[in-house]
């Protein structure tokens, strides 16, 4: 019996941008009793039929995006006889669906670090049970990844996760309902212990990937103390004091090492977290900002963002501070009109963004808007390819509609036409030059403007193409791109030895 992790994928580009950090933890997870798993990641190449062999546990892990091929994986991996394990968030919200659609013989819901070991040891005994709950375990018990089974030389940037947890509560997103709003932080040695693997295997950029990289705010701290809850207001302090803890620690690290992170944008007003954040080389930060009007964010939940020139200023704070901002938009939001999309992409430029993303209103499973919509729609009967709209995941990506909630004052094609115009305009070369500023050197100059490229490629046309032919074309121009920029990421190995000086 061999153990197969997969991580599904609709496109392969050969290369990879961040690696896919929970295929090396489950493999962590995974007792040496049952040898080395194999490790699929179909971003760099899919999953041959021919290898999935009668008797071997195929775990696959799925979120809304790749549910649909994940499935198809499962049926295919049954269909040779091994013995099918679903999980990852979207697993954890539909179990159903795994078995209906994708040929489960279980299902894993929540964190897999702890329950995946008793999954296996049931796969042997002929004791397996269709329904396993992980939970949400606690920081002592988070694995190290298993980096030593990454294939060489596939992916630009290393993840590390030191914190699950989000406090916040936007309407748009699942996480403090899947992984709760109690941050749970992993100790800064186990962390920095990680981060020295892998910069010994070559690797200089590490995304932090967190669920929120700043879990206490003044705003916080503030209403403990006005509801004098003593005993809160010790433990946001202690979260805080453990996150400069770990940035004290990063920033002791190879100074050739940089961090890369999520964010809510109210660290801005911190400037001492946003000091530490530089001196620990945390270079970049992902911030949703999701609307420029204060009627967009009040649509969301997200009032704690600023808007308009209030919201340019913010996010300049982060440059001032030296880090760069790579900020994610929402179109499609019903306070959204013509304008929105002129204004939004005048802004991001204003707001000295390094990057930006410009997503359309995606209702995803396990949201409160998701929630709201699907209720919305419980008298609409219509069909495509079979599922209803509510189900838009598992419909055929050539069928399903780019814009899944009906605006009032314009067409789906409108919307999509608009945001693939703010697109093409923000990552046009002139601009793209332009922002390329922030690099120190020509070579680092011209390192921006092909990243700029790549991210354009693999994030743009892929997600609001109306053909599949445009789609292909921006894969095939997302690979070309990948192989230089992965030469330019990448880092002779670190020689060095258990006790290395910077642990």
């Amino acid at each position: 019996m061999r153990v197969r992790l997969i991580n599904p994928n609709d496109m392969s580009f050969g290369i990879g941008v961040i690696t896919p950090r929970w295929l090396y933890v489950l493999a962590a997870a995974t007792p040496r009793s049952f040898g080395d798993p194999i490790l699929v990641d179909e971003t760099l190449a899919p999953v041959a039929a021919k290898d999935l062999q009668p008797g071997d546990v195929v775990g696959i892990g799925i979120h809304t995006g790749n549910a649909l091929r994940g499935y198809e994986i499962g049926r295919m991996a049954r269909g040779r006889g091994a013995q099918v394990i679903f999980g990852g968030i979207h697993a954890s919200l539909y179990p159903e669906e795994a078995f209906d659609l994708g040929g489960a013989h279980a299902v894993v819901k929540g964190d897999g670090d702890v329950v995946w070991s008793k999954v296996l040891t049931d796969c042997t005994t002929g004791g397996l049970q269709p329904l396993y709950e992980g939970g949400r375990i606690e920081p002592d018990q988070f694995l190290r990844a298993r980096w030593e089974l990454m294939p060489r030389n596939s992916y630009m940037w290393a993840s590390v996760q030191t914190v699950r947890g989000c406090p916040k509560h936007c309407s748009f997103c699942s996480v403090w309902r899947t992984d709760g709003q109690r941050p749970r932080q992993g100790s800064a040695e186990g962390v920095i212990r990680e981060m020295v693997e892998l910069r010994r295997m070559g690797f200089r950029f590490i995304a932090l990937a967190d669920d929120n990289f700043y879990p206490v705010t003044f705003e916080d701290m503030e209403l403990a103390k006005r509801q004098n809850a003593r005993h809160r207001l010790e433990q946001l302090l202690a979260i805080r004091n453990e996150r400069f803890e770990l940035m004290k620690r990063m920033a002791e690290l190879p100074e050739d090492m940089m961090f890369f992170t999520q964010i809510t944008m109210e660290a801005a007003e911190d400037s001492e977290f946003l000091d530490a954040m530089y001196k620990a080389r945390i270079i970049g930060v992902l911030v949703g900002i999701e609307s420029v009007t204060p009627e967009g964010l009040k649509a969301i939940h997200k009032e704690f963002n600023s808007a308009g020139q209030a919201l340019a200023q913010r996010l300049r704070t982060f440059r001032q501070h030296g880090i760069k901002v790579l900020g994610s938009f929402i179109f499609g939001l019903p306070t959204d009109r013509p304008e929105t999309f002129r204004t939004t992409a005048a802004l991001a430029e204003q707001a000295d963004l390094a990057f930006a993303q410009f997503v359309l209103l995606t209702p995803l499973p396990g949201t409160l808007d998701f929630r709201k919509w699907e209720k919305l729609m419980e008298t609409d009967c219509s069909r495509i390819a079979g599922f209803p709209l509510t189900r838009y995941w598992l419909i055929p990506q050539a069928q399903r509609p780019r814009v899944y909630i009906s605006h009032p004052a314009m067409s789906a094609d409108e919307i999509r036409r608009h945001t693939q115009d703010v697109w093409d305009r923000f990552y046009s070369l002139r601009l793209a030059w332009k922002r390329s500023r922030c690099a120190k050197s020509l070579r680092s100059r011209v390192i921006f403007v092909l990243v700029s490229k790549l991210y354009r490629q693999m994030y743009a046309n892929t997600g609001i193409a109306t053909d599949s032919a445009r789609v292909k074309r921006a894969g095939r121009w997302a690979r070309w791109l990948a192989k230089p920029c992965l030469r330019l990421f990448q880092a002779p190995p670190m020689p060095g030895s258990p006790d290395f000086p910077y642990l």
